[in-house]
């Protein structure tokens, strides 16, 4: 081994690294890896070194700032390669921290502390001197000795590029050959039933190739094998275990075409995905001579320290303990070890935290700690239920006391609550945490230890949880998710979180209060229900039986009436401005158009999907001529006309629905739109009708009064071309019918939806909409989006899932009998204003001249069209008088 040209002596070791007091700048930290444990490391000493006693530089082979590999799957699903960037910007950003991207380490001079690094593709050079320095190189996918690995069609899934250029081959594949893509994914461990998962969702049949007697050999037992074997075949998904991979041969265009088996057997694929396992990337560590492991990965000792004082390394590359680990989790623990370390802790490697959760839609599954009961004198306490495709296991002490590990088959529900508990005695009869979620008398309440921990991806306890309601103040999920980063990666333990918050918050006395507002100390939810179910029909009712009617002048407020209005919407109380709830609307829902901010008003006229005839374009163009409004394509696929004037809403209006238009509802806490493609109608890549089911959808939910805006999207391939994903609710089409996605939005939060369901017929795709968007409409909170209520639903997605397609609650029929009432009971509400004198005469300038144009109103010409003048230009306009005449 080549010793450091500066030996270090024991008391330079032990002394706190920081700032050079002789030159009194930052010391210099080269990371070599830019994966999620470096992103960790280098989030984290940010956010403990204040003095900026480190300036960081962290080099990445790959093109791009670090990004959630554990969420590589989603990228199937359509969502962006840029979704998966981890954290923020800023920390790139910080003049402590430089990214290099695109750039490869090729050695390592220990003597002098420099590494040197060239830049992918165009061979520049840097030399970049390091007082510390630590290697995050990660791992690379293992590729078995089999002849033909190296065909086209056959891939790894490691990297987004992996991932891309899967689904691009996929993609093509389907479009040659005009039939379903074979697929097939040689090794049945998580990362492989991952990319079957994955296959599937391109719209690939898959079959998992395993080598071994069970799928997740290393995560579960020979129970829980059998079990998954059965739920996977359940998603339509083909196993074939004891099976070993001979040849991949190729087909007449060279590309791989077919698969042999050591026992004669062969399987025709069109693609094949190897998920193998991994190896570390320890070889730049091997060139610098440093210790390397039996196995390979660089040696170090519990503070993550090589032989070289000056040297660590992290993550997957790291041989700690004897091991090498291939998970996230004791990467993070490892990233924080060094972190601390650098800062002049003591802090040493815990131990290596082995739970994993299979991230495949319907398919749950879960695994921690002893998993298959090694420990001397280990008991195992099994409940198998085959029918409902259910298995745990709870390893236990040989008192029966003490919880050392679990398997978790088709129900993972106690997960969450179970893993913190590891090493610790339950409470009750152990027996009781493997019943079915709401069976009998529930599981036990267990109450976490403050240091039982709660996120092991980011190394959150249940105490700091809890400090974070009574330290810091958070009064809520979100909060606490800002204040300590539990349950901002893979998200697992959301449910434990939100248990703990609500737990501390109702322990301290802090009343967590449901009040919609002042005038109800109901929830928006259950305000809902009362008035469902008392038949209530207007708001001095409602306040009166409900509220507080005996507060000094108990008129509502703007949060109630609104609230009041849409709940009397969604439940078919007539008209927006029939009666006295006509007080109630919001500015938009009282005029039925969108305010502007001159003063004036946008029109949207209802496109159906995106869709429009030539003569109905001719008349909204001919309106919007003749009345001088500027025209705009909106994103949901149809026209907005900007400054009507509110005494010309009802002419225009009457214009659009003689000419078949109706109200686009472009105003309301309501259905706007369902965006669409044009499906296999003209698209090559088409395998559904996307238009024609959009125009259903916008048919049936038109005018559903919800507690926000609700969009929806429908793509008729996996190429997503309506952005779906991007929606409260999107639909993809599949060569068996439709998946659906719920959860998306834009707005200041975006997120991508998630799958609930796949493969429906269009019937049940339709009935599986109608439950999500009532119960949505029923439950959720005054103003929240889709995505945020999904979060607060007990069970989370999984929670809505069973809601929607298991009936969990027994609610289904009342959802059903809503929604079609709902659609039994629409009316366009510009036709009912133009029938309606008393409605129409709301609309005016001026109460004593209702058809005089405001005078204060100017605009000017840009690019063939008129906006409204800034104030500088409206004082010249209204000197000179109007430069665009307005007929109306």
């Amino acid at each position: 081994m080549t010793e450091p040209k500066h030996p270090v002596t024991a008391t330079e070791t032990s002394a706190p690294y920081g700032h050079d007091m002789d030159r009194g700048v930052a010391r210099r930290l080269v990371v070599v890896g830019g994966g999620m444990v470096a992103h960790r490391l280098v989030e984290a000493l940010r956010d403990r070194d204040a003095d900026g006693a480190w300036h960081v530089t962290v080099v990445a082979e790959e093109p791009r700032a670090p990004y959630d590999r554990v969420a590589l799957t989603s990228y199937f699903s359509g969502r962006d390669p840029a979704d998966l960037a981890l954290g923020t910007p800023d920390l790139w950003a910080d003049p402590h921290v430089t990214l290099l991207r695109d750039t490869t380490v090729t050695a390592v001079d220990r003597e002098v502390r420099t590494v040197t690094a060239v830049r992918n593709g165009v061979g520049s050079e840097a030399v970049l001197s390091y007082d510390a320095l630590v290697l995050a190189t990660g791992s690379s996918a293992a590729v078995p000795p089999v002849e033909g690995t190296d065909l086209p069609g056959v891939f790894v899934y490691r990297t987004v590029d992996d991932v891309a250029a899967l689904r691009g081959w996929v993609e093509e594949t389907a479009r040659r050959r005009r039939r379903p893509v074979q697929g097939a994914v040689v090794g049945g461990g998580l990362l492989g039933l991952e990319a079957a998962g994955a296959l599937q969702a391109l719209g690939a049949q898959s079959t998992v190739v395993q080598f071994g007697p069970r799928l997740m050999p290393l995560q579960v037992d020979e129970g829980g094998g059998e079990a998954l074997r059965r739920l996977i075949n359940a998603k339509g998904v083909a196993v074939r275990l004891n099976t070993s991979t001979t040849r991949l041969r190729p087909g007449r265009d060279g590309a791989v075409r077919r698969m042999d088996f050591a026992d004669g057997g062969r399987l025709d694929a069109d693609v094949v995905v190897l998920a193998t396992g991994v190896r570390p990337r320890d070889e730049l560590a091997r060139a610098a001579g440093l210790e390397i492991g039996p196995r390979g990965g660089v040696v170090v000792d519990d503070a993550c320290r090589t032989a070289d004082p000056h040297v660590w390394a992290v993550g997957e590359v790291a041989c700690i303990q004897g091991s090498c680990l291939g998970l996230v989790a004791p990467g993070y623990a490892m990233a924080e070890v060094v972190v601390d370390r650098l800062l002049g802790g003591a802090a040493v490697f815990p131990g290596a935290d082995t739970a994993t959760k299979l991230k495949l839609t319907g398919v749950d599954v879960a695994s921690f700690g002893d998993a298959f009961a090694q420990t001397d004198g280990a008991l195992e306490l099994v409940h198998a239920d085959p029918v409902a495709g259910v298995y745990t296991k709870l390893v236990l002490s040989d008192d029966a006391k003490t919880l050392l590990g679990g398997v978790l088959v088709g129900d993972a529900s106690a997960y969450a609550s179970l893993r913190p508990m590891l090493g610790r005695e339950l409470d009750g009869d152990p027996g009781a945490y493997l019943l079915p979620e709401g069976a009998g008398t529930g599981r036990p309440q267990t109450s976490l230890p403050d240091d039982a921990a709660v996120c092991s991806c980011n190394n959150v306890t249940a105490g700091t949880v809890r400090a974070a309601v009574t330290e810091h103040g958070c009064t809520d999920l979100a909060g606490v998710k800002a204040c300590t980063k539990a349950g901002t990666s893979c998200g697992s333990c959301l449910p434990l979180v939100k248990k703990l918050v609500t737990t501390e918050l109702e322990r301290t006395g802090v009343t967590v209060s449901q009040a919609l507002c002042e005038h109800f100390d109901l929830s928006r939810a259950q305000l809902f229900d009362a008035v469902r179910v008392t038949g209530l029909r207007t708001f001095s009712e409602i306040i009166a039986r409900h509220g507080r009617a005996d507060l000094p002048g108990a008129r509502g407020c703007d949060i109630c009436k609104p609230v009041v209005a849409s709940i009397l919407g969604s439940l078919g109380a007539g008209h927006v401005l029939d009666g006295e709830n006509a007080t109630l609307q919001d500015t938009n829902d009282h005029v039925m158009a969108n305010l502007q901010k001159d003063g004036t008003y946008s029109v949207v006229p209802r496109m159906p999907g995106g869709e429009v005839t030539p003569e109905g374009l001719i008349v909204v163009g001919e309106v919007a001529r003749d009345f001088g409004l500027y025209t705009k394509i909106t994103g949901g696929q149809r026209i907005d006309m900007f400054g009507a004037r509110i005494e010309q809403l009802p002419l225009i209006w009457r214009r659009l629905v003689d000419a078949g238009f109706e109200s686009g509802h472009a105003y309301g806490k309501s259905l706007r739109t369902v965006k669409s493609c044009v499906g296999q109608t003209w698209c090559r890549y088409g395998v559904q009708d996307s238009v024609a089911l959009a125009v259903e959808l916008e048919l049936r939910y038109r005018g559903l009064r919800s507690p926000h805006k609700i969009k929806l999207g429908v793509s008729g391939c996996a190429r997503e071309c309506a952005e779906a994903r991007a929606k409260d609710v999107g639909v993809i089409a599949t060569d068996k019918g439709w998946n659906v996605y719920v959860g998306g939005n834009g707005g200041f939060t975006p997120r991508h939806a998630q799958l609930l369901a796949e493969d429906l017929d269009t019937p049940t795709l339709i009935r599986t909409i109608d439950r999500f968007l009532m119960y949505y409409v029923r439950t959720a909170d005054r103003l929240q989006r889709t995505a945020p209520w999904i979060e607060e639903v007990e069970g989370g997605l999984d929670g809505v899932r069973a809601v929607v397609l298991d009936d969990s609650l027994g609610i289904a029929d009342e959802l059903d009998a809503a929604m079609a009432a709902h659609v039994e009971a629409y009316t366009d509400e510009w036709r009912a204003t133009l029938d309606d004198p008393e409605k129409l005469a709301r609309f005016a300038s001026f109460v004593n001249a209702p058809t005089t144009p405001d005078p204060s109103l100017a605009y000017v010409p840009e690019r063939g069209q008129r906006r409204p003048a800034t104030p500088a230009e409206r004082e010249a306009v209204l000197v000179a008088g109007p430069s665009l005449e307005v007929r109306s």
